[in-house]
């Protein structure tokens, strides 16, 4: 059996951050994985992935608003797709993150929740998940 999961991820807005921390630590049960560390990977260009508080929903708009103001959506840029904001708000947040796992599940803070950020949707995406045991 594989340690390399697929998540499908299909976002709705242009730009978003979705809460897969229940999917991922779901993956990590049926995978039967209960010490060791997880890779989630976002194999996208305008997207990434992040660690923050899921706690209050106000904190990710917060971010949004923020790495709008950092990176304007309409600036002189030159690539002819139209969607560089998106290409650097990849670049700042990052495509993956490793967490340790111990006891079947992630080891998060409190108030931690892995986010995959959308800043060109709605698309369908994917994020690799890749468990290592240890």
């Amino acid at each position: 059996m594989s340690n390399l999961h697929v998540m499908e991820i299909k976002t709705t807005r242009k730009e978003q951050f979705i809460d897969i921390t229940a999917g991922i630590n779901s993956l990590i049960r049926k995978a039967g994985v209960s010490d060791g560390l997880c890779n989630i990977y976002v194999p996208h260009t305008t997207a990434a992935v992040t660690i923050n508080e899921g706690a209050d929903p106000s904190v990710v708009d917060d971010v949004l608003m923020q790495l709008n103001t950092l990176v304007p959506e309409n600036n002189a840029y030159t690539h002819a797709e139209g969607n560089s904001a998106a290409h650097i708000k990849s670049i700042l947040v990052g495509a993956s993150k490793m967490v340790p796992v111990a006891e079947g599940s992630l080891q998060l803070g409190t108030w931690q929740k892995i986010f995959f950020c959308e800043f060109d949707g709605p698309r369908h995406r994917k994020v690799f998940v890749k468990l290592l045991m240890g």
